[in-house]
């Protein structure tokens, strides 16, 4: 999600030079109002990094989920496997026990024919070459059945520990939300929304690139609500405007931004195209796409539904551009 920290530079540069129209009062006359802002700022960036890693943990439960749906089929196939052959050998032992401790393939053995010595030699290879080939097979079925056991309890595990971190995540993002509902932070973003817009038609973008076009379909988002977690169509986080915008144009994208960093081309700054994905701070915490000009479009922050605005070039990381 983007911070909040160019408003006051948007505040200051535009207000001023509307205060004789009535516009409201400068952050100059707002003694706390750069405080909030920057509270505002800080909270934002903790939450965006929360929510990033909230996201890499959801894609890891899923993982883990399947992985273990997969181990307790195969934990299944393979105890199946072990039950038959078990019921082989078990056959075989019956049939000795019923015949007196003799198989019937072995009443050749004895004649004591010269013929029937060469052919008991044969006969006594073929039951141990067949005997070991299903005590084997048992066996490593029995073995199998135990490691897919094993990584199915891992795996739950794992989804168990997963959900337990991705719900502290929750509890703590929820916590730092409730600043963005104080009357302190509502005042702030007032005065951001009355200064802080950036009007821009999509007719005036040119192209017609996959990244264009979902450029265009984002645009249209303008003035949806930001919610954490969302993805459309009517609420969107910094990732889920990305992955919605793009979904428009049949490109299925993770809504993560780590994998959205690695989703496509990376292009330098000098090469920006509109429709590119601009990514920011160390831990590529947000994401907008590009518009043109040093303007993004972005689902911004708690408070500030979707819309236009400066690229925050002070936390640019890089760039990547969607391949169709």
């Amino acid at each position: 999600m983007a911070t909040l920290a160019a408003t006051v530079a948007v505040c200051a540069a535009v207000l001023p030079a509307a205060e004789a129209g009535a516009a409201p009062a400068s952050p100059a006359s707002h003694p706390g109002l750069n405080a909030i802002l920057a509270k505002a700022n800080a909270l934002s960036q903790q939450i965006d990094k929360l929510s990033e890693q909230y996201d890499g943990l959801k894609i890891q439960l899923a993982q883990a989920r399947s992985e273990a749906a997969i181990a307790k089929e195969n934990a299944k196939k393979y105890q199946e496997i072990l039950g038959q052959d078990s019921s082989s050998i078990g056959a075989i032992a019956a049939e000795n026990y019923m015949t007196g401790g003799m198989n019937p393939a072995l009443e050749l053995l004895q004649s004591s024919s010269p013929q029937s010595l060469l052919d008991r030699a044969s006969i006594m290879t073929q039951i141990e070459h067949e005997n070991g080939a299903k005590v084997g097979l048992v066996a490593a079925a029995e073995s199998a059945a135990q490691r897919a056991v094993a990584a199915a309890a891992q795996q739950q595990q794992r989804a168990r520990l997963l959900a337990a971190t991705m719900a502290a995540k929750v509890a703590v993002i929820q916590k730092k939300e409730n600043f963005f509902n104080s009357k302190a932070f509502q005042q702030a973003e007032a005065i951001f929304q009355q200064t802080g817009k950036y009007p821009i038609s999509a007719s005036q973008i040119p192209g017609d690139s996959v990244g264009v076009q979902a450029l265009k379909f984002a645009l249209t988002r303008r003035g949806y609500p930001y919610v954490w977690g969302a993805a459309g169509p009517t609420a969107f986080d910094c990732s889920g405007l990305v992955v919605w915008a793009y979904a428009q144009v049949g490109i299925s994208l993770m809504h993560f931004t780590g994998d959205l960093w690695n989703e496509g081309e990376h292009v330098s700054r000098s090469e920006l195209e509109p429709g590119d994905l601009v990514f920011f701070f160390a831990d590529l915490g947000h994401v907008g796409i590009y518009i043109g000009n040093g303007l993004m479009v972005d689902a911004p922050t708690f408070g500030q539904d979707v819309q236009v605005q400066p690229v925050f070039w002070s936390a640019y990381a890089g760039a990547v551009r969607i391949i169709a």
